[in-house]
């Protein structure tokens, strides 16, 4: 049976396309050889699932693995310690049923795995636990996956205690030699939950967990080589190289992205009018269609995301000032909306600041902030929706005339209003216009490197071809005439011949309008609001 791209549970090494997870998992078995405790947090679907499975396989010969997942566990499972003894004790005997331990210690747990209701404590249980680690001819090792289910239940917070307890006297006891917890959610701080208030009180039963900090994201060398295997199967034709650093691009080696683009190009587009075959697919073409597509769809990750956004109002206004307002965000670990926010897979930390994941998320985010209810009834938008057809073209935009509509229309729906709000929305209001016209064959997204307050540069990618837009706020001929130079050096850095210059113009004697420049090579078509 011909391998697939998996986006849904875990990945099996025998079924799916997989980038190499072997440095991975060195890097993690140094952390078990030494013993750490330690949570690996990441978002959803970010390969936690696969990595713990892969990482049972590559330790077993040295190492008793006991892996086991919250999720299989009902909410009646945490009432009390008696029903969670219960229910932990059938799990753990369920996972080591191929595997030979202790006639004492299978007893032990087989008598708890049938005394539910009993006045069992968590402290018999490490009892048995204790022993079995000392008979054990093996090392064992503790994962649960999936924590999240029991983070809103005091039982796991005895049951981590319990575990930091015998961790603090390992050499005077006989315990796990290492244990690994996965999920979303930061568990160091699950006390935050159990507290009044006003006590402010933030000890965790897990603060003797090692820094997990092994990157789980993919790089583009990973990409190339799932991309390798998937061509020695087909032989595409494909530069695989080039491709795996376009979705790289896009992803920013997120998991769940890189397999659903590299999915839907294997599995939906192929055969369709634009793309006759797998050779026409796997191309910078392909991938703009696959990303765009990714964007407009209904899965559980964008669902999750979204609703954080709308849970969190805090982590709702950082978002919305880094995408719509061009704000620069400093990383401080104290603030919990950037903690939500990088937990939840949103932003990743760059530098001294924070910027958003990856591009699908970023036109996502867009997409949410954008086109609500209240935005689609804008002029600026219906507009957009009204003349889109006239900008289209067979090989991609026609930019200038993009640009050119939008400085009259621009002027005549919002030239008289005040300063303060062209300064606050021109942005906001450029992206309006230009969403529905790239809707459906194309994708935006900004480049992190220049977004600032003054200063926006916008990627468009349309049809195989990029379009670099640089947005900005006129302050005098000089600072327009950096602004020339820097838009250049990116034209160069994106090898591109021609750019567009929006600048919004709040001096009373201004010209609006487009102009050509020439600087070297360059053309630079620059329209003034």
């Amino acid at each position: 049976m011909s391998k697939i791209f998996n986006t849904t549970a875990n990945c099996i090494p025998e079924k799916h396309y997989m980038v190499d997870l072997t440095e991975r998992l060195k890097k993690i078995r140094e952390m078990v050889d030494r013993g750490d405790y330690f949570t690996i947090n990441r978002a959803r679907q970010y390969g936690k699932t696969t990595t713990l499975l892969a990482l049972a396989e590559y330790l077993k010969k040295d190492y008793l693995v006991i892996r086991l997942d919250f999720q299989r566990l009902s909410d009646a499972s945490f009432a009390d310690e008696s029903s969670f003894i219960f229910a932990l004790s059938k799990r753990i005997l369920l996972a080591v049923k191929d595997i030979e331990i202790p006639e004492e210690s299978k007893k032990h747990l087989a008598f708890f795995a049938q005394q539910k209701g009993n006045s069992e404590t968590l402290d018999e249980l490490f009892i048995v636990l204790n022993e079995w680690c000392e008979l054990s001819e093996k090392p064992i090792v503790l994962m649960i996956d999936e924590v999240d289910q029991a983070s809103n239940y005091q039982v796991f917070l005895n049951f981590l205690a319990q575990l930091r307890a015998n961790y603090i006297e390992r050499d005077l006891i006989f315990t796990f030699h290492s244990v690994i917890l996965a999920g979303v959610y930061d568990i160091k701080n699950l006390k935050r939950k159990f507290v009044a208030q006003d006590e402010h009180n933030t000890n965790s039963p897990w603060n003797i967990a090692a820094d997990y900090k092994i990157d789980m994201s993919f790089s583009a060398v990973d990409i190339e080589g799932m991309l390798r295997e998937y061509e020695r199967d087909y032989t595409t034709g494909m530069d695989v190289q080039a491709v795996a650093q376009e979705i790289y691009d896009y992803t920013s080696g997120y998991p769940f992205l890189v397999s659903r683009i590299c999915k839907y190009l294997d599995e939906t587009l192929p055969g369709t009018e634009a793309f006759s075959d797998r050779s026409a697919v796997w191309t910078k073409e392909g991938i703009i269609k696959a990303a765009g597509a990714i964007v407009m769809e209904e899965n559980t990750l964008f669902e999750s995301l979204i609703d954080k956004v709308n849970l969190y109002p805090d982590l709702k206004e950082i978002l919305y000032d880094i995408l719509i307002n061009g704000a620069d965000v400093y990383y401080n670990p104290d603030s919990t909306a950037i903690s939500a926010a990088k937990m939840f897979g949103f932003v990743r930390k760059k530098d001294a600041k924070i910027i958003i994941a990856n591009r699908i998320f970023e036109t996502r985010l867009y997409n949410c902030f954008l086109l609500s209810e209240e935005s689609r009834t804008t002029d600026i938008y219906r507009l957009g929706v009204r003349e889109k057809y006239q900008f289209i073209r067979d090989d991609g935009l026609d930019m200038k005339l993009i640009l050119e509509r939008f400085v009259v229309s621009f002027d005549d729906l919002y030239g008289d209003q005040k300063q303060k709000f062209k300064e606050e929305d021109g942005r906001k209001y450029f992206l309006l216009y230009l969403r529905p016209i790239i809707n459906g064959e194309g994708n935006y997204y900004i480049e992190s490197r220049t977004r600032n307050m003054e200063r926006t540069d916008i990627i468009i990618d349309y049809k195989a071809k990029q379009y670099v837009i640089e947005l900005k706020l006129w302050h005098g001929n000089a600072y327009n005439t950096r602004g020339e130079k820097q838009l250049k050096d990116y034209l160069d850095y994106y090898h591109l011949n021609t750019g567009y210059m929006l600048s919004f113009n709040f001096n009373q004697k201004k010209d609006i309008g487009l102009k050509e420049i020439r600087i070297g090579d360059k053309l630079l078509i620059e329209a003034v609001v």
